[in-house]
């Protein structure tokens, strides 16, 4: 497969991301990064409440790979690990033969999603990190180990991994994730009109199955990693030891593979400093800790980070605000409004315009700075519904 062809599945796999992040709202981030993990040939994790689509986002995009085998679980602690690998033939048990029958599960799968990732059986956990490590599942009549063919694995989880069994999984998911509900309430009011309507069948892009993996195997390790990217990752594993976040030498050097994909995505054969973005969501074991190594890949990838980094902390700082005010009276609201949040809100809306006009004709990433504008235009959105009372559904013409 040559150059034109990897252009297009690159050109196809940036369609499918631009259509899901029009369908899920406020997940722009979110499905790009699942994008990029699935072309290095990683797993993630979507870590977030009931009810933040985790499901539905994984579902739609691997349903996009033409041809490809999915294999789809929700585990609980009591998954024996036949089911997840393949069940006992019956009819081969009748005639004296022990046999699996492997079709349809894991063992077959080019993608796969696994829900409830951290609720794996005791019994099923050696099995499930080799298949995640190595690709490789030991049948239970012995044997050589079976090759499974798996590309990728999305997993999903309501909470952090609580036992030392758990951890060891988590540790081998390379990206991990948070989703949370829908902060914008004009996103919140389009959703519940989505409920309601019909909308015509969307546009679906879809890659085929020998393309991504041409792509994971040949195209993406193809990317050129300048030494100017390799000296940042050294300055960024320094600047978060300082801090006290240490990660694996094995993480650092998987991660570099994500880099490479997001090139590869973005149709460039070598890895920028933009594509550092992608380790905020690598780098961090709690999600207390993800603040910090946001903050420390953005300043990295460009001098605009820092300021738009404490913009945000304005803007969280007024929602945190408008919380600590609820049951407060309408007079009192507008009053706080009038005199603090609306000047802030809006300073800090076109101070993002400005670092973001200025990013792009330098041509560094605005994803950051895109990222805080969603933020800012979900609060702001907030103070008009909440504290103005302004309808959710008249908001996004406001803004």
């Amino acid at each position: 497969m040559g150059a034109p062809e990897a252009r297009d599945t690159a050109k196809r796999l940036r369609a499918i991301s631009d259509e899901l992040s029009d369908r899920f709202y406020e997940r722009a981030d979110v499905v790009r990064t699942l994008v990029v993990t699935l072309l290095a040939g990683q797993h993630s994790l979507i870590l977030g409440p009931p009810g933040t689509a985790k499901s539905e986002m994984a579902r739609e995009l691997t349903g996009r790979v033409d041809g490809a085998s999915y294999w789809e679980i929700l585990l609980s602690k009591f998954t024996a690990p036949t089911r997840m690998f393949g069940p006992v033939d019956v009819a081969a048990l009748a005639r004296g033969e022990y046999r699996q029958v492997y079709e349809g599960r894991a063992t077959t799968a080019h993608v796969a999603f696994i829900d409830e990732i951290f609720k794996c059986s005791t019994a099923a956990l050696n099995e499930t990190l080799g298949f995640l490590n190595e690709r490789i599942y030991h049948p239970e009549s012995g044997g050589e180990p079976i090759r499974c063919p798996l590309i990728g694995a999305i997993t999903a989880s309501n909470e952090l991994p609580a036992g030392e069994d758990s951890a060891a999984i988590y540790d081998r998911l390379l990206v991990r994730i948070e989703v949370g509900y829908l902060a914008d309430p004009s996103n919140f009011a389009a959703l519940v009109r989505s409920a309601v309507g019909r909308p015509a069948a969307p546009h679906r892009t879809t890659v085929g199955l020998g393309a991504l993996q041409h792509a994971v195997a040949e195209a993406v390790p193809a990317v050129d990693v300048p030494d100017v990217i390799v000296d940042a990752v050294c300055t960024l594993r320094a600047a978060l030891r300082r801090k006290e976040l240490v990660a694996s030498d094995r993480r650092w050097r998987q991660a570099v593979g994500l880099l490479q994909a997001s090139a590869y995505l973005d149709d460039r054969t070598a890895v920028a400093e933009s594509d550092l973005s992608v380790l905020t969501h690598v780098l961090w074991d709690s999600p207390a800790e993800r603040p910090t190594v946001e903050r420390e890949v953005l300043q990295l990838v460009n001098p605009d980070a820092k300021e738009a980094l404490d913009l945000a902390d304005a803007i969280e700082e007024i929602e945190t605000q408008l919380d600590a005010m609820a049951g407060q009276s309408r007079e009192a609201l507008s009053d706080w409004v009038i005199k603090k949040a609306h000047n802030k809100l809006a300073m800090a809306g076109k101070r993002l315009e400005t670092l973001r006009a200025e990013a792009a004709a330098a041509g560094r990433s605005t994803s950051a700075i895109d990222r805080i504008t969603g933020r800012q235009r979900a609060v702001r959105a907030r103070v008009l519904t909440e504290a103005l009372g302004v309808d959710a559904s008249m908001v996004q013409a406001q803004l």
